[in-house]
C-alpha cells in the first residue's frame, strides 16, 4: 500500500495522473500492434513485387524451317515429332498437321467461313481450338481431325494451352482463365502483372516447364508467366524479327511451340515464310 502511494505521489509530482498514464500506455501498445500487423501484411507484397528481378532474354536462331506464307498463324503445338497449327481469318481458318522439315501440310480441317480460328492445344487424344469473337470452341480427334464436339465461353478467344490438368486461355486482356478440360467450365482466373502493372494483349500461349509463355499482340516480345501468381518472370526481346522475314505480307510475331522430348523451342508469325527454332540468351 505504501509502495502504491509512493508511486502515485511520484507521478502526481511529475504532473501526470495515474489513470492518464495507464491510458497512454495502452494507446502506445495499440499503436505498436498496428505497426507490427501492417508490416506483416505489406512485407510479403513487397517481396512479391520487388524481391525477384524480372529476367531479360534475347534469342539465338538454331534452325530455320519453311512455313506456309498464307498461314495466318493463331496457334502452334509440337508433339511426338508432329507440328500442329491453327490458322485464322474468315474463310481461311484451318486446323492443320505440318511436316516440320519441309513445311508440307499433311492433314487439314477447314472451319466454316463464319468462324475466325484462334489458338489450339492438345489435351490427351484431343485437339482443342478456339475462335475469336464467336464464343465457340471446337474439339477434334487428334489423329483423324474428326470434329467431336463444341463448347462455349463468354470472352473472346485468343490463345490456349494446358498444364496437363487445366486448360489455360487468353482473351487479349491481361487475364488468363483456367478451364476444366472435360466440362470447359471456368474454374479460375489470374491477372498477369509485371511488378504490379497489368500486362495486356496476351495472345498465343504455350506451357513450358511449369511456366506460361505468351505472345503479346503487336509487340516483338514473349512474356514468361508464373501461372500460379500471374507474376511475370521474364521477357524475351525479338526486336526486328518481323523485318528479318523480308516479306511484305508478313504480320506480327505469333506462335510458340515446344518439343518436350528434344527440348526445342519454336516460334513463327502470321504469314511468315519461316518457322524458327531458337534458344534463349540471357541479357547480362
Amino acid at each position: 500500500m505504501l509502495c502504491r502511494c509512493k508511486t502515485e505521489e511520484t507521478l502526481s509530482i511529475q504532473g501526470l495522473d495515474v489513470k492518464e498514464f495507464e491510458m497512454s500506455f495502452k494507446l502506445l501498445l495499440v499503436c505498436c500492434l498496428i505497426i507490427v500487423l501492417t508490416a506483416a501484411v505489406t512485407a510479403p507484397l513487397y517481396f512479391l513485387f520487388k524481391g525477384k528481378p524480372v529476367l531479360q532474354y534475347t534469342y539465338q536462331i538454331v534452325n530455320t524451317y519453311p512455313h506456309d506464307e498464307n498461314a495466318f498463324t493463331q496457334g502452334l503445338v509440337f508433339e511426338n515429332g508432329v507440328l500442329y497449327e491453327g490458322t485464322g481469318r474468315y474463310g481461311n481458318s484451318t486446323l492443320r498437321c505440318v511436316e516440320l522439315e519441309t513445311g508440307k501440310i499433311v492433314q487439314t480441317y477447314a472451319l466454316s467461313k463464319d468462324f475466325f480460328g484462334e489458338g489450339i492445344t492438345i489435351f490427351k487424344d484431343k485437339i482443342i481450338q478456339l475462335t475469336w469473337v464467336e464464343h465457340k470452341g471446337f474439339i477434334y480427334n487428334k489423329t483423324s481431325f474428326e470434329l467431336l464436339g463444341e463448347f462455349n465461353y463468354s470472352t473472346q478467344g485468343w490463345g490456349i494451352t494446358n498444364d496437363g490438368h487445366r486448360l489455360i486461355m487468353s482473351d487479349g486482356t491481361e487475364n488468363l482463365y483456367f478451364l476444366n478440360p472435360e466440362t470447359f467450365e471456368k474454374i479460375g482466373q489470374i491477372e498477369v502483372q509485371d511488378k504490379g502493372n497489368p500486362v495486356i494483349a496476351l495472345n498465343e500461349l504455350e506451357y513450358i516447364k511449369g511456366d506460361v509463355y505468351a505472345n503479346i499482340w503487336r509487340q516483338e516480345k514473349i512474356v514468361i508467366i508464373n501461372p500460379q501468381s500471374g507474376q511475370v518472370k521474364a521477357w524475351i526481346n525479338f526486336t526486328g524479327i518481323q523485318k528479318m522475314m523480308n516479306r511484305a505480307g508478313s504480320d506480327v510475331l505469333n506462335g510458340i511451340a515446344y518439343d518436350a522430348q528434344e527440348d526445342r523451342l519454336f516460334i513463327t508469325g502470321k504469314c511468315w515464310p519461316q518457322l524458327l527454332e531458337i534458344k534463349l540468351v540471357a541479357v547480362q
